[in-house]
């Protein structure tokens, strides 16, 4: 569902109701020059959304144009009204690994914020990689998002100094292992144990499994172990294994169960 929300009013600011349409958005007029940051809110939750809308509608210089419940209301609601700033919820991205390229090349001019439950390297390093502009907690206060909205519309990134370390690290360590692929990456055991179930074949659901997690999580440290190696997909990265022979040098580091090794093997390029 995507709903518009039109121009504020003396009466909405002093706490009457403030309307919206659901449904396919109606046309709104382009807002003038100087009329404030154009704001569209997605998130799944119609309460979060009502909630964030009251929080700006106190803004003079902050306009919610329109609000999206998930990604393809999102798209559409992007390509009707004329955006300055995306708040979105972190949860109607999780498993989209294209999702923010396709925002950044659908409204180039749109700023991306994400709001995420928990923060961690991986995600957040990802995040901004893609291209989001800030990163910030669902629990941020109704007025620090204020001051955040405010600076990303400027043209500022919104960062904390975690999320600051978190992405030099990152970027040093692509371009170490870029720059020089002699140089040993830095992995960790369960990397390790990922990348020795990846040269057996084996798919993501079956390396979730027998190491105990999920199939995102297993996604997700792949993309850290690409960046941190310099390959791009599963055979460039067995390849890379057996010319640098990646795991020889870990094996006095890592223990793999048995089960993994006696499970069939299946073919290199197999996935999900």
């Amino acid at each position: 569902m995507v709903e518009k929300t039109e121009l504020k009013t003396a009466a909405s600011r002093n706490g009457d109701h403030q309307s919206s349409t659901s449904g396919a958005p109606a046309s709104v007029p382009a807002p003038e020059t100087g009329t404030g940051i154009r704001v569209i809110l997605a998130d799944s939750q119609a309460i979060y959304r009502v909630g964030l809308r009251k929080v700006f509608a106190l803004e003079d210089d902050i306009r919610v144009v329109a609000q999206a419940e998930n990604l393809a209301n999102l798209y559409a609601a992007l390509q009707r009204f004329p955006t300055d700033v995306v708040v979105l919820e972190g949860q109607l991205i999780s498993g989209t690994i294209d999702a923010i390229p396709e925002l950044v090349r659908r409204a180039p001019g749109a700023k991306l914020i994400v709001q995420v439950v928990e923060s961690d390297e991986m995600n957040t390093v990802e995040l901004y990689r893609r291209g989001v502009r800030g990163v910030v907690p669902r629990s941020i206060t109704p007025d620090l998002l204020i001051k955040c909205v405010r600076k990303i519309a400027e043209g500022e990134t919104w960062i904390d100094n975690q999320s600051i370390s978190w992405v030099i690290d990152a970027y040093r360590s692509q371009a170490s292992s870029l720059t020089n692929p002699r140089v040993q990456p830095k992995l960790s055991k369960k990397e390790i144990a990922i990348i020795g179930c990846i040269t057996r074949g084996m798919r993501n659901k079956e390396i979730a499994y027998q190491i105990g997690t999920t199939e995102q999580v297993i996604k997700n440290y792949l993309r850290k172990v690409y960046d941190k190696l310099g390959v791009s997909d599963r055979l460039e990265l067995a390849l890379y294994c057996l010319h640098h022979q990646l795991l020889s040098k870990y094996v006095d580091e890592t223990t793999v169960e048995p089960s993994v090794m006696q499970r069939p093997q299946m073919p290199l390029g197999a996935k999900l």
